[in-house]
């Protein structure tokens, strides 16, 4: 099929009610049907609110792994007219991070961590991961003697600040603190973040910036073995400044911390909602294990984390013929590119048994560090619950928060028979 290219003819009114619709409660129940109109539109079309949207497979995937796109960082970010979007706090806070600097400072602090999650540190952690499942799923299983419990509140936003928490030699008490910040801080990435939500945004990253540098000031003083430790004796090697240094194992425990939680948080309910949807592939991957690998991939293309990804040319260039300026953004429509059916074969159905290449985890220099961590954690959860718990269902249906570019399944209860 031939690519669609959009360009003025797109009427903007259209663009902006379907995006208005996205953020309804019906929208983000099932969001397929308006990624198929958005994909009806083009595979690169104006955005109203400047620059372009990328609704194509082939092309997010290109622009994902061509270094001539850069990410959103604070440079860029500085230089937009709208501050109270772009020069809030937590804008500013989130653009000093791993994830949103080019090279070469991102090559310097990506050296810094190195292998983050090799297979010695998952093995490493393996263990933990499946203690930390079998402790929670009890509790589901003594909460369904009584009701209905919700299994994302009981689980899904549980395993990933218990994980990412004592790999980093984080208190426990700490861990509902900082579950409840990075929803908020969240807010900040997000399309269209309203005022009320900026303002949330901002509050959970003072509160996340305080939190870390005690956190960092108390391993100063008690140095160890734990991650942050680590990660200070390696920057006072790269850093004569210790402030300097300081500053960047900072931003690595901040980022850490906001990308292990919420989006695999979303990835462990998706996927257990998912299979107990679709109760004939939860019978089959249940008898055949080996196809475990292959459902979290699906989950992943199906219905991903992030559903929306941001990059700047980096110079004048041009994508699919269409014109893009120096510094214009283009939007990579992550979610819809999924379901294009020039890349997947009935790309609206969900099936654990295809070769579901996807993008979630990004793609070329700012491939997801995490991306094996949360794929560990997603095994530990299927595999532990296919074992224990073969009478479980679904209760009801799923909640999820109103966003565009960031999913969050907020919720789904669950019974046995």
């Amino acid at each position: 099929m031939e690519p669609s290219l959009a360009t003025s003819s797109v009427d903007r009114r259209s663009v902006v009610s379907l995006f208005s619709r996205l953020r309804t409660s019906s929208g983000q129940s099932n969001p397929l049907p308006f990624y198929k109109e958005l994909r009806a539109m083009g595979n690169i079309m104006p955005a109203p609110w400047g620059g372009h949207l990328v609704t194509s497979y082939k092309l997010c995937d290109q622009v994902l792994r061509n270094r001539a796109w850069q990410v959103p960082g604070n440079e860029w970010r500085t230089r937009q007219k709208d501050a109270a979007r772009w020069s809030a706090p937590a804008s500013l806070q989130m653009g000093s991070t791993m994830p949103m600097l080019n090279p070469p400072h991102h090559t310097r602090m990506r050296r810094s961590v190195g292998s983050m999650f090799d297979r010695k540190s998952l093995d490493a952690m393996r263990n933990s991961i499946d203690r930390i499942t079998e402790r929670l799923l009890d509790q589901v299983r003594e909460e369904l003697h009584d009701g209905e419990p919700d299994f994302v509140e009981l689980v899904c936003e549980e395993l990933p600040v218990i994980t990412i928490g004592e790999w980093l030699g984080l208190p426990a008490a700490d861990y509902p603190l900082l579950r409840s910040l990075t929803h908020d801080q969240v807010f900040t990435q997000e399309l269209f973040p309203s005022p009320s939500q900026l303002a949330l945004s901002d509050a959970a990253t003072a509160q996340l910036r305080e939190y870390f540098t005690e956190l960092i000031r108390e391993r100063r003083r008690t140095p160890g073995n734990d991650k942050v430790s680590v990660w200070l004796r390696t920057w006072d090697e790269l850093e004569p400044d210790q402030d300097a240094a300081d500053a960047a194992v900072h931003s690595l425990a901040l980022f850490v911390v906001l990308a292990a939680l919420e989006t695999t948080s979303h990835l462990l309910a998706t996927a257990v909602w998912l299979l107990l949807e679709h109760p004939r592939q939860l019978d089959w991957v249940r008898t055949h294990p080996e196809h475990m690998p292959g459902a979290i991939e699906e989950t992943l293309r199906y219905d991903p984390p992030i559903h929306m990804i941001s990059r700047i040319a980096a110079e004048d260039t041009t994508l699919a013929g269409v014109p893009i300026e120096r510094g214009e953004m283009v939007q990579l429509m992550v979610g819809a590119a999924h379901h294009d059916p020039d890349q997947h074969t009935d790309p609206d159905l969900f099936d654990i048994r295809r070769k579901a290449a996807h993008l979630s985890f990004g793609g070329g220099v700012h491939y997801c560090l995490g991306a094996p961590l949360a794929r560990l954690e997603a095994t530990s959860l299927l595999t532990t619950l296919l074992k224990r718990m073969p009478g479980l269902r679904l209760a009801d249906g799923p909640s999820y928060a109103p966003r565009v570019a960031f999913r969050r399944l907020k919720s789904f209860r669950v019974t046995a028979s």
